[in-house]
C-alpha cells in the first residue's frame, strides 16, 4: 500500500530524516514508535505530502507520488496526481483540527461534498453511520466547544473515513488526551484494525504498539533504528537503543 524509500528531509539545515525506508501491507497495522524528535511526526506528514521531502521515494498502491533523482531533489507528480493520490490516505492529527463554527455533521460532511461532489443527502447518511460506528451518533448537531477531547479525536477519525480512504495515517492520536479518554480513542483504533483498515500509527501507546499492530518501527535521530514483528520486538528487542527506550516506557 505504502513503499517509502531513502527518505530525507532537513529544516533549515537541520537533517531531521536520514534515509527512513518503510513497507506498509494492505490490511496491516504498523506502530511507529520512538523518543520525541525522532522523525517519526515528520515521516508521516511527509508520506501524504504535508511536507516535501529533499530526496527518497514515495509509491502508494503502485502509483508513484515522489520519485528519488540521481542528483537533485526528488521529483513529484503532476499536482492533480498528487492530490488524487493522497485522497488513498486519511489523516488524523494529534490536535483534531476540527472546525470549530461547525457541527460534528459538518465537520464530517464537509470534504466528501466539496472535494468528492457527493450529493448533500448522501454525505449525510455515510456520516450518521459512521458517527454511530464511532459511538458519537448523539452528538451529531453540537460544536466540537462542547465535546471532550476524546470525543474530538473520534469525530476527528469518522471525518476521515468519510472520504473513504485506503489507508489510515494516525500522527500521535491520543497524546493529548487524558489517560481516560485515550481508552476512547484506542477502542475506536482497535475497531478499524479488526476490520483490516491498513494503518500506520505514530504512538507512545505502548499497549496499542502491542496488542494491535502487526509489526512496530524504532526511530530515533531521523533513522530506523529497529523493525519485527510485534511480539518479536517487546520480548527480544535486538538493538541497545531500542532496550533502553523500551526500559523507560514500560
Amino acid at each position: 500500500m505504502i513503499e517509502a524509500t531513502g527518505i530525507t528531509k532537513a529544516f533549515n539545515g537541520v537533517q531531521v530524516l536520514r534515509g527512513v525506508s518503510l513497507t506498509l501491507r494492505k490490511g496491516e497495522v504498523v506502530a511507529v514508535i520512538g523518543p520525541s524528535g525522532s522523525g517519526k511526526s515528520t515521516f508521516l506528514r511527509c508520506l501524504n505530502h504535508l511536507e516535501i521531502i529533499d530526496g527518497g521515494s514515495i509509491v502508494v498502491e503502485g502509483e508513484a507520488l515522489a520519485t528519488a533523482q540521481a542528483e537533485g531533489p526528488s521529483r513529484y507528480a503532476s499536482d492533480a496526481d498528487v492530490r488524487r493520490i493522497c485522497r488513498k490516505m486519511g489523516m488524523v492529527f494529534q490536535s483534531f483540527n476540527l472546525f470549530p463554527h461547525m457541527t460534528v455533521l459538518e465537520n464530517v460532511i464537509e470534504a466528501p461534498i466539496t472535494v468528492k461532489r457527493l450529493p448533500r443527502a448522501t454525505a449525510i447518511a455515510k456520516a450518521d453511520a459512521l458517527l454511530d460506528k464511532v459511538g458519537l451518533l448523539a452528538k451529531r448537531d453540537n460544536y466540537p466547544g462542547r465535546l471532550s477531547g476524546g470525543q474530538k479525536q473520534r469525530v476527528a477519525i469518522a471525518r476521515a473515513l468519510a472520504m473513504e480512504p485506503d489507508i489510515m495515517l494516525f500522527d500521535e492520536p491520543t497524546s493529548a488526551l487524558d489517560p481516560e479518554l485515550t481508552v476512547e480513542v484506542l477502542r475506536t483504533m482497535r475497531q478499524l484494525a479488526e476490520e483490516h483498515m491498513t494503518m500506520l500509527v505514530v504512538t507512545h501507546e505502548m499497549g496499542f504498539a502491542r496488542e494491535v499492530a502487526h509489526r512496530v518501527i524504532f526511530m530515533d535521530d531521523g533513522r530506523v533504528v529497529e523493525s519485527a514483528d510485534s511480539a518479536r520486538f517487546f520480548s527480544a528487542p535486538q538493538h541497545e537503543r531500542t532496550r533502553t527506550f523500551l526500559g523507560q516506557m514500560l
